[in-house]
């Protein structure tokens, strides 16, 4: 693997080609337990944890900070399978399976934070792979991740598919009472067919809707950015209702509908599964994905109406500016590269 060659993301404190971890420092382990079976998590020590958003990401924050490469809720769509190429890793089932685990996140994080050129600007997690994975039931790299942040009253969001956010409920709320706080949880659909497809590592949808009710009622404010629509599979409009009425049965503060966009690295995995499960449809994604990542705008409004519609019938919006403790929205791009957050 290419641990030598991974550089400091851009906006680091080191200079960009120091390595983020030498080779020396990779410790590879294996958990005979029935969650683990078949993963295998390399823990390395970093050298940076605070990472800089690319200057021409269109995303709403600035820096973000990822205790995890690789996601073992394997979702067939997820954008960041291209980075598991950066260190030699497959980006299908070594993705799902092969996890970097930066095992001094918390303390890192916690240095970065007391720096004096550190201003306290916004810390986005959970926008490249979830910091709630099931890894995290045993590193448990969180609860010092947010205790940092919390103690330096640095504003942060989290965006996750992981039921295991409720375990660090009193951290959470020690930190809202100090900084703003924005939670936000993906569900992008309640089909339980589809979700045991496509995203077989996950929490069932309602279990991630339980969560954001039980945010709710310990007064943390919680969106839900219901993603990906998946086009032909996820977009009836009963089944958007189904989607919408759940989220508002939660207690959501805001739904936020972004439509499946397939990235390089992502977009194979994707389309192999299609072919394989949904072989139909194949030419019909051929189609609507023929510019690129991202669907047609017509496509994307045309969800985006429709769940904004649902979503003032059933008592709920999109999120909006100035809104306390939310994730922010995300900042929708000019034609023909629409932004999505994702896990995915």
């Amino acid at each position: 693997m290419r641990w030598e060659n991974l550089t400091v993301e851009s906006g680091g404190n080191l200079p960009r080609d120091a390595a983020l971890f030498g080779a020396d420092a990779v410790t590879t382990r294996t958990f005979d337990t029935p969650e683990f079976r078949g993963i295998t998590f390399h823990e390395i020590r970093a050298k940076s944890i605070v990472n800089r958003v690319p200057g021409a990401s269109r995303m709403p924050f600035e820096w973000t900070v990822n205790p995890y490469r690789g996601c073992t809720h394997a979702c067939v769509y997820c954008f960041a399978r291209k980075t598991h190429s950066y260190l030699d890793l497959d980006t299908g089932l070594g993705f799902d399976s092969q996890i970097v685990v930066k095992v001094n996140a918390p303390e890192l994080l916690r240095r970065h934070l007391g720096s004096r050129r550190w201003l306290g600007d916004h810390i986005a997690m959970g926008t490249n792979v979830d910091c709630y994975q099931r890894a995290e039931g045993r590193y448990q790299l969180m609860p010092g991740i947010i205790a940092a942040l919390r103690d330096h009253a640095n504003p942060f969001s989290i965006l996750t598919k992981g039921t295991l956010i409720l375990r660090d409920l009193d951290l959470l709320k020690q930190a809202a009472a100090v900084t703003e706080v924005g939670i936000s949880v993906s569900v992008g659909f309640t089909d339980h067919e589809l979700w045991r497809t496509v995203e077989p590592g996950t929490p069932a949808p309602e279990r991630r809707l339980d969560a954001v009710r039980t945010l709710s009622e310990h007064g943390i404010d919680c969106g839900v950015l219901m993603a990906p629509v998946i086009p032909f599979l996820g977009d009836d409009p009963s089944q958007l209702r189904a989607t919408v009425r759940a989220i508002a049965a939660s207690g959501a503060t805001s739904v936020t509908p972004l439509v499946l966009h397939l990235r390089p690295g992502a977009r194979e995995w994707f389309m192999s599964w299609l072919a394989h499960h949904h072989p139909y449809l194949v030419r019909r994604y051929e189609r609507l994905y023929a510019e690129g990542a991202y669907a047609p705008k017509w496509y994307q409004r045309r969800i985006t109406r429709q769940v904004h519609e649902l979503a003032e019938e059933y008592g709920i919006g999109p999120t909006r500016a100035g809104m306390p403790r939310r994730i922010p929205a995300p900042v929708e791009p000019a034609v023909p590269e629409p932004t999505q957050l994702t896990l995915l």
